[in-house]
């Protein structure tokens, strides 16, 4: 479970909530996120992107997956069963052109620096075969914050099929990042829109790489 010590933690090593380096005052706290997250169609194997933690995809779609993290730690505690867990960094990924028709990223873009959106979204694309779906769920930002707040905490309540989660995400803040600047980071690396919904708080998308 990604908590928010272990969280920030991951996000930001120089700093230690058990160190005193994030105090208390610095964090704000989001209502809680309701995401549903029904069962999907995908055909062969899944890339999931930052499948440790709760290992959602991973839960979700079982041996389809193909689970990658960048942090050791968080894939073996990550719970399911996927078909392989990986410790490989999002920015280059290891495998073929052409590999995966479906790519997952569940709350996973809110950890990885803004400024290395561009290239894992050209990563993604490089690895999708042609009519490939990429398919991100992730938090959406408040576009100001109140004085001295430099993280956010978000409490997740995510409803699978087979169950429910209950975790917290706590991270930097990002202000004002949300699914326009995905949708404009997909339609710059090549990527169209197939679907989008925006809820209180978090957002879904649908990408297609085009044929």
């Amino acid at each position: 479970m990604r908590t928010m010590s272990f969280a920030i933690i991951c996000l930001l090593p120089t700093f230690s909530w058990a160190q005193g380096k994030i105090k208390p005052e610095q964090i704000q706290e989001h209502p809680k996120l309701e995401v549903v997250l029904p069962d999907f169609s995908a055909e062969g194997l899944i890339l999931d992107i930052g499948g440790g933690g709760e290992g959602v995809i991973g839960q979700l779609k079982g041996k389809q997956v193909v689970a990658v993290d960048l942090i050791k730690r968080e894939l073996e505690d990550a719970p399911g069963e996927p078909l392989i867990k990986i410790v490989m960094d999002a920015r280059e990924l290891k495998f073929l052109d052409r590999t995966f028709a479906t790519t997952t990223v569940f709350f996973t873009f809110m950890y990885i620096s803004p400024a290395d959106h561009e290239k894992v979204f050209q990563e993604i694309y490089r690895v999708l075969r042609p009519g490939g779906r990429l398919h991100i769920w992730d938090a959406v930002f408040p576009k100001t914050t109140e004085e001295g707040k430099l993280y956010i905490l978000y409490p997740l309540h995510i409803k699978l099929p087979a169950g429910d989660i209950s975790t917290g995400y706590g991270v930097r803040i990002a202000a004002g990042q949300g699914a326009d600047h995905f949708v404009e980071l997909a339609t710059k690396t090549g990527f169209q829109t197939a679907a989008r919904k925006d809820e209180k708080g978090w957002f879904y998308l649908e990408l297609k790489k085009p044929v």
